[in-house]
């Protein structure tokens, strides 16, 4: 050991630093992977084209491609039909219920991008559990698993299956073809669906009550409407002027004039006398009203989500997304009512109902936020990157005469790559182009679809791939993997490599799990001899199987707060569906590729 270079030090304890700020997450992990990059270049380690190369790689154009296409599905309505026949056959009963949600998101996420998929269907499975009078949770983690499942059983089902095709490639290995996962993917498959519906549903807590959202969000406490008297100094002032918030930190939600009719532009209201103005502010605040003669405090009621209709706005559930720029900012930094007019009520993080001092709180993956927003501005939120909505609403109009032509692009897709007609990235390359000239989707529809983080997180750890080889940390670890496990052959360092990837990628995403421990197999495969597909197939499907975590995987944040699950009901039911998984993917990962 202490003959290593100095080199690969360096490069192990870049690995180190990767996987701690990755799992920290104070910094996002594309500013995490873009830092990695300029070690590596600024300490020489790689040459600048040697660096840049991650974003050059055919697997991020064709990522890239993949999210445009799937939004094409999204824009034209056609998720939404699948989304409407799925709900009426699923109202049968609740075992149908489960069986319709995993199969469906699971030929879905097959071919496009199963967090599209995943943000369509929550609204669509909280709406179905209230009619049927089940947990919500009890159906949206088996979706989440079942998009998962999904994943691994095709080429373009995940973006870990494109990256690890890429890198085999450029290490003079065939690649795989766009059907090549499917056998064992669908073992898999068969698999989920039989312990999640014999042992895991008993698992999976009824954590989501079928209640209103005020309810849910503990609003009671937190609401009170006040009417000002004649003599309040606040009449005949600007709303946006008046000091009554800014003296006892209050938000006022609405205001209403005395025949009950909302006073709806924020910026112009001109406050009266005998106007109603709904506040939402901790009970200590609320209570120094009393004290006041300037008001008059209506008597407490039980708030109902109608309560919230009478004006131009409505309570709608909106959860932070895995990649969203709002992760870990404080909510003091965002500012929602001029971006959305939309003000925060209350927060449920890590399980927990929060109301007081909102502005100091940090968002993060996965926090749900109780939103009182403008109705004609919802779907801004919908659409919007940052959020993944939880509350079913009435969208506009879809082009729902582009829905042939999108299924039919995507179908072009997949055909010309899967029969050899077109390398995989030129036919996504062509998908997109003829998605915007059909005009399915415009053009900043499409830059606006492309995750970014998950281009840039890319663009950094491919790098870190290349320079693992490079500098021969790759073949150093490779060697220690397989120095205690060779003597029992070949499947035995393929499960090491399933068990590792599987355990890393619930800590970390699936595509930095991927890109860290591809180099490896192949250079352990190369150490003892044996074909290096076998081990990239258990790195790569094992990458995408995070069950005992709300982080690992993106499905699995996005299920977080609108289940209002905690971390160990991941556990509990995600480590036994692991470890199968791990003695299934052994045993038959070699026996369809050998080694």
């Amino acid at each position: 050991m202490l003959g290593i270079s100095f080199e690969i030090w360096f490069v192990y304890s870049l690995i180190v630093l990767a996987v701690f700020l990755f799992i920290n997450k104070r910094i996002s992990f594309d500013i995490t992977s873009l830092i990695l990059l300029a070690i590596l270049v600024v300490s020489g380690i790689l040459t600048p084209k040697e660096g840049l190369s991650g974003f050059s790689n055919p697997a991020t154009v064709t990522i890239a491609c993949m999210f445009i296409l799937s939004e094409g599905l999204r824009r034209t309505g056609a998720l939404n039909i699948v989304g409407d026949w799925f709900f009426k056959l699923s109202k049968l009963n609740y075992k149908a219920a489960i069986f319709i949600i995993m199969l469906v998101i699971g030929v879905i996420s097959a071919f496009i991008n199963n967090t599209a998929a995943v943000a369509i269907f929550i609204p669509v499975i909280i709406s179905l559990s209230k009619d049927m009078g089940k947990s919500a949770s009890k159906l949206l983690m088996p979706m989440s698993f079942a998009a998962m499942f999904g994943g691994v059983c095709t080429l373009i089902g995940t973006s870990t299956n494109l990256l690890v095709d890429s890198i085999a490639k450029e290490n003079g290995l065939a690649g795989f073809s766009m059907f090549e996962f499917t056998p064992v993917g669908l073992i898999f498959f068969a698999a989920g669906f039989v312990y999640l519906f014999t042992m895991g549903i008993k698992l999976i807590p009824e954590r989501r009550k079928d209640e209103e959202l005020t309810d849910s969000f503990e609003m009671q406490q937190y609401l009170t409407d006040v009417i000002l008297n004649q003599k309040s100094p606040f009449v005949d002032t600007p709303l946006k002027n008046t000091k009554l918030i800014q003296d006892l930190d209050l938000d006022i939600v609405e205001v209403y004039d005395k025949d009950g009719k909302s006073k709806t532009d924020r910026e112009t209201i001109q406050l009266e006398a005998d106007d109603v103005l709904r506040i939402r502010g901790g009970v200590k605040e609320i209570n120094k009203l009393l004290n006041r003669e300037d008001v008059i405090i209506k008597p407490s009621e039980h708030w109902k989500d109608k309560d919230f209709e009478l004006g131009n706005a409505q309570l709608v559930e909106a959860v932070i997304a895995p990649e969203s720029s709002y992760d870990g900012i404080p909510l003091q930094d965002i500012e929602f009512y001029e971006l959305f007019e939309a003000q925060v009520l209350a927060i449920r993080q890590h399980g927990t109902v929060q109301q007081d001092k909102l502005s100091e709180i940090r968002l993060q993956s996965g926090t749900s936020v109780l939103l009182y927003a403008k109705k004609e501005r919802i779907n801004d939120i919908k659409i919007a990157e940052e959020f993944v909505l939880a509350t079913e609403i009435d969208l506009p109009d879809h082009e729902e005469s582009k829905i042939p032509l999108a299924v039919g692009i995507i179908l072009g897709v997949v055909g010309s790559a899967a029969f050899g007609l077109l390398p995989i990235v030129a036919s996504a390359i062509c998908g997109v182009i003829l998605m915007i000239l059909t005009g399915c989707l415009s053009n900043e529809q499409a830059y606006q679809s492309i995750n970014w983080k998950v281009i840039f997180l890319l663009g950094g750890v491919l790098p870190l791939g290349v320079a693992m080889q490079k500098t021969g940390a790759a073949d150093l670890m490779a060697s220690t993997v397989i120095s205690s496990l060779e003597v029992y052959g070949p499947t035995a360092v393929l499960s090491a490599f399933f068990f590792l990837s599987m355990m890393l990628t619930n800590l970390i995403s699936n595509q930095a799990t991927a890109a860290l421990l591809a180099p490896i197999a192949i250079e352990a495969a190369s150490s003892i001899g044996v074909n290096a597909e076998p081990m990239l197939v258990a790195v790569t499907m094992a990458a995408s199987l995070s069950f005992m975590s709300p982080i690992g995987y993106q499905t699995n944040t996005m299920i977080f707060g609108p289940g209002q699950y905690r971390f160990m009901d991941f556990v509990k039911v995600g480590t036994p569906l692991n470890l199968l998984f791990w003695i299934i993917g052994s045993f038959a990962i070699p026996i369809f590729w050998s080694f």
